[in-house]
């Protein structure tokens, strides 16, 4: 089960342009022709046609052996990962496509508190601990907390 199964997920853009343009190297080399392809690619995976990039990747001929196994690479990260591109789409709704907002705030509330100097955690109390803080930041305390004590009363009964 998902953690937030009514969010939307979006592949991260960036993540993404880096197996193309791997593959791109592996398949052309440091050429023109592997930065004009890389960029063929992700314009159509922009426009939400990801299942044409797969069909075009099952066609091509790989240059030799480990352009093989990079084209095979990518298709398998593209089929994987094919219900979390809509980039159009999300683009129109305003969300981001990439993911550093996220890693940016994971870093932020996670490891400063985390990873303090001196710091150490048993792991119940650490994931604990994350849940505070991030129902701290998210505005959902106190809908926590009343939650949590809830629960409690609720097993006294």
């Amino acid at each position: 089960m998902l953690p937030f199964p009514e969010g939307t997920q979006i592949l991260d853009y960036f993540h993404c342009s880096e197996h193309v343009h791997e593959t791109a190297l592996c398949q052309y080399g440091a050429t023109l022709q592997a930065a004009e392809w890389a960029e063929s690619v992700l314009a159509r995976l922009g426009l939400d046609m990801a299942t044409s990039v797969i069909a075009g990747l099952k066609r091509m001929k790989p240059a030799d052996k480990e352009a093989a196994k990079a084209v095979s690479s990518l298709i398998t990260y593209l089929t994987n990962n094919k219900n979390r591109f809509g980039y159009r789409l999300h683009k129109g709704k305003g969300y981001p496509t990439g993911s550093g907002g996220i890693e940016s705030s994971n870093k932020f509330i996670c490891h400063t508190r985390i990873k303090r100097s001196g710091a150490w955690w048993l792991k119940e109390n650490c994931n604990a601990m994350l849940r505070i803080r991030c129902a701290i930041y998210n505005g959902t305390f106190q809908r926590v907390l009343e939650n949590y004590k809830q629960s409690k009363i609720n097993k006294l009964k």
